[in-house]
This record gives structure tokens, C-alpha cells and sequence, in this order.
């Protein structure tokens, strides 16, 4: 691939058999790096590492696979620029997934663990060593396949390795909004016999206005991260001369647009805003 050009030959022959569009890929790396800026403010005021440090790599790595796009808008050809947008963009919403894993313990520590089917303190013991096979596999898998691209050898152990650690974060995101979503069912439930019994309406933990500003950007962050890992996953499925690989604009919507999404959307929900003081 390095022999060629868009002199030389013709953009098919290009692993993605496209031109990525510099504009598309230079405004989704603005907006990871200003995410990110954010993201280090929000760290400097609030202090919350597991929350801010996990986003902060995140954009940075972000960042860095849309650099790698960017070298491929000039040169469809250039084998640095796929290799680092390959492992990067692959790599980076495992951070972003780290981050809401920790935020979940907030919020049962918040309404009260009762509610929730296991210990605040556990969900980062079960869902970050998850976190970390999810990555450690898109990563080795992003790595043996840009080696293999590089040597023209086959690339389908990397990929199979990508497509097993992005199907494994699909299974653990499941898994977490599973156990969410029967957090929020069984604290509705209690709350609605509290009023029963009080004749009134419990009072909430923190302000209506905070727990709204809190939660809804929340959801979304989620809702699109998962998006993204189920449209990845059928990507690599298809393998490199499959359709999607090959259609830019899918990938910028569901992969640039969802996760540019998300990354605003937890500077939003800020776990600052879960403080009752």
C-alpha cells in the first residue's frame, strides 16, 4: 500500500477504497480535543480521577486516531495514517465506558444501595477488569492487524481479535444497562410505597433540575456508545472488502457522530452534579 499514490493508482485500491473527507475528520478532532480541554478543567476543579482521568485518555486517543484520518484525507494510501486510526478509534470509547461504570456506583450510593442488586464498590470491581480484556483485545487485535496490512500477510487474526473485544464490551455495556435499569425499576418501587405510606412524595436526594441535567445527558452517552460498539462489530464482521468498511459516511455517523455525542454528553453529567452539598 505505501508503493502506491493518487497518482500511481486508483483510490480502490485503498483499504477503504475512499477519500476521507478532511473537513468531517478535522471538526471530529476539534471537538475530542475541546471535549478533552474540558475534561482536564473539569479534573482540575472537581478532582475526581476515576470519572475525569478515563475521559481525558479517552479524548487524547480520540484525538490521536483522528490525526490518523486526517493523514488518510491527504493520502488514502498512507500506512502510518491507517495504522494509527485502526488502533486508536477502535480503542478509545473503552475509556469513555470506564468512566460511566464508575459514575453507576455514584448513583446507587446516592438513592440508596438497597435498591441495587450488588454492592456500590463492586461495579468497578466487576466492570473495569472487563473494561480492561475489552481493551487489551481491541488493542492486540488493532495491532496484529496493522502489521499484517503492512506486510500484505492476512489480517483476519487481528480483526477476529477486534471484532472478539468489541463483542465482549457490547456483552459488559448489556450487562451494566441491565443492572441499571433494575436499579431505577426497584428505586421507582420504593419510592412509590414511601409515598404510600407517608401521604407524601419522598424527598429526592438532590434537586429535580441537577438529577435531570444529570441523567438524561447520561443516557444518551450511553445509548450511543453502545450504538457505536454494535455498529463496529458488524463492520468487522464483514471483513476488509465488506460494505460498510467502505462507506464513509456510516462511519462518521455512527462512529464519529455517536461518540463526539457521548464525550459532551458526560462533560454534561459531570458526577459533580451527584454531590448533595
Amino acid at each position: 500500500m505505501d508503493k502506491c499514490t493518487l497518482e500511481t493508482c486508483p483510490i480502490t485500491e485503498s483499504i477503504y477504497q475512499y477519500k476521507p473527507s478532511l473537513a468531517g475528520n478535522a471538526a471530529l478532532l476539534a471537538i475530542f480535543a475541546a471535549s478533552g480541554i474540558v475534561h482536564c478543567l473539569q479534573y482540575f476543579f472537581f478532582r475526581n480521577s476515576s470519572y475525569s482521568i478515563p475521559m481525558i485518555l479517552g479524548c487524547l486517543t480520540e484525538v490521536i486516531g483522528y490525526v490518523g484520518r486526517v493523514l488518510l484525507a491527504d493520502d488514502p494510501f498512507s500506512q502510518i495514517g491507517f495504522l494509527i486510526q485502526i488502533c486508536c478509534l477502535t480503542l478509545a470509547p473503552a475509556f469513555f465506558s470506564a468512566s460511566i461504570y464508575f459514575c453507576l456506583a455514584d448513583i446507587v450510593r446516592l438513592f440508596g444501595e438497597e435498591a441495587s442488586w450488588i454492592k456500590p464498590q463492586h461495579y468497578a470491581w466487576i466492570f473495569i477488569p472487563c473494561d480492561l480484556v475489552s481493551l487489551i483485545l481491541q488493542g492486540t487485535g488493532g495491532g496484529l492487524a496493522s502489521v499484517a496490512a503492512d506486510k500484505g500477510t492476512d489480517q483476519a487474526p487481528g480483526t477476529n481479535t477486534m471484532i472478539a473485544g468489541l463483542a465482549f464490551q457490547v456483552i459488559t455495556l448489556v450487562v451494566f444497562i441491565f443492572l441499571t435499569l433494575g436499579f431505577i425499576v426497584r428505586t421507582m418501587k420504593s419510592r412509590a410505597l414511601q409515598e404510600k405510606e407517608m401521604g407524601a412524595r419522598p424527598k429526592l436526594p438532590i434537586s429535580r433540575d441537577r438529577l435531570v441535567t444529570f441523567a438524561v445527558p447520561f443516557t444518551v452517552a450511553i445509548v450511543t456508545i453502545f450504538t457505536r460498539c454494535v455498529y463496529r462489530v458488524a463492520e468487522l464482521s464483514e471483513g476488509w472488502e465488506g460494505d460498510l468498511i467502505h462507506d464513509e459516511v456510516t462511519f462518521v455517523i455512527l462512529e464519529g457522530v455517536m461518540i463526539a455525542i457521548a464525550v459532551i454528553c458526560l462533560n454534561i453529567s459531570h458526577p459533580k452534579l451527584l454531590n448533595q452539598k
